[in-house]
C-alpha cells in the first residue's frame, strides 16, 4: 500500500491542533506539524497527540510553508490539512480508497464552514472545494496568499467533506482580516494591479452584492447577512492597502 502523510501548518493553534491531529489519524499515522513560531502550547499539544513537528520561520508566504512541508516526509502521498479543519469519517474512507487504488490523480474536497456557532450554506462562507490530496512528487504551491497548487495530474472529486472551523469569534475574524488584506495588497501591487478611490468603492459594493444577492448570503439568517456586510469592509480594506502602496511609491 502507498504511504500517506498529513501536513498541518500552524502558528498559535493550541485551541485547534489536538482535534486536527486526531481527525488526521483517521487516514494515517504520519502527521507532520510545520510550526512557524507559536508562542502558545501548539507544539507541545501536537507532540502529545502523536504528531511530529518541524519549524520554519514565518515570512508572509503560505506557499513557501506548504512547499517546505513537502520536504519533511518521504511518503508517497500528502494530504494538506489546516489546523482549523477536520477530516470526517466519510472523507477518510474516500481518501484511503484512492491511496489503496494506486490512482494517478490529485483530489478535490468539499469544505463546509462552521463559524460563530452555525454551519454556513450560502454567501461568504458557503461550501467550497479545495485541492488537498496529491502524490508528493507531483505538486508545488504558488502565491504568497490564497495559495494554489500546481499539479499536472487529472482531478478527482472525493465523496464526503471537511469541516472548516474558520472563525470562533469576532476577534479571530479581525486578526485574520488584517493578515489576509495586507498579504493580498502586497502581492497585487507586485503583480501590477492598481486602483483608484472610485475603484475601491466599486469593488467593495460589488463584493457585497455578490455575497448577499448572487450567493444568497441572507438565507443564512441575521449572522449570514452580517458576514456579507463584513465582506464589504474586507474588500475595501484590501484595496485601501493597495492604494496606500501606490502612493508610497510615487515620487514626492
Amino acid at each position: 500500500m502507498n504511504s500517506l502523510a498529513v501536513l498541518i501548518l500552524t502558528k498559535n493553534e493550541e485551541k485547534n491542533i489536538a482535534a486536527a491531529v486526531d481527525s488526521a489519524k483517521l487516514i494515517t499515522d504520519e502527521i507532520v506539524v510545520i510550526d512557524s513560531g507559536s508562542t502558545d502550547a501548539t507544539v507541545r499539544i501536537a507532540r502529545e497527540h502523536g504528531a511530529r513537528t518541524a519549524f520554519r520561520a514565518w515570512d508572509d508566504d503560505f506557499s513557501a510553508q506548504r512547499n517546505f512541508a513537502l520536504q519533511q516526509t518521504q511518503a508517497d502521498w500528502v494530504f494538506y490539512l489546516d489546523a482549523d479543519e477536520r477530516i470526517t469519517p466519510e472523507l477518510a474512507s474516500a481518501v484511503l480508497e484512492v491511496i489503496r487504488s494506486g490512482a494517478s490523480c490529485q483530489c478535490r474536497i468539499e469544505r463546509r464552514s462552521v463559524a460563530f456557532g452555525i454551519v454556513f450554506r450560502h454567501g461568504v462562507l458557503k461550501p467550497d472545494h479545495v485541492m488537498r490530496l496529491f502524490p508528493r512528487l507531483s505538486v508545488k504551491w504558488e502565491r504568497k496568499v490564497h495559495e494554489h497548487p500546481r499539479c499536472p495530474l487529472p482531478v478527482q472529486t472525493l465523496r464526503g467533506f471537511m469541516e472548516h472551523y474558520t472563525y470562533s469569534n469576532w476577534d479571530d475574524w479581525e486578526r485574520k482580516l488584517g493578515l489576509y488584506t495586507t498579504l493580498w495588497a502586497q502581492e497585487a501591487y507586485k503583480n501590477g494591479v492598481r486602483t483608484s478611490l472610485g475603484g475601491i468603492l466599486g469593488h467593495s459594493m460589488a463584493g457585497f452584492f455578490k455575497m448577499f444577492c448572487l450567493r444568497a448570503g441572507f438565507l443564512d439568517g441575521a449572522i449570514g447577512s452580517y458576514v456579507c456586510c463584513t465582506h464589504f469592509f474586507y474588500v475595501m480594506l484590501k484595496y485601501l492597502k493597495l492604494y496606500e502602496l501606490q502612493n508610497q511609491q510615487r515620487p514626492q
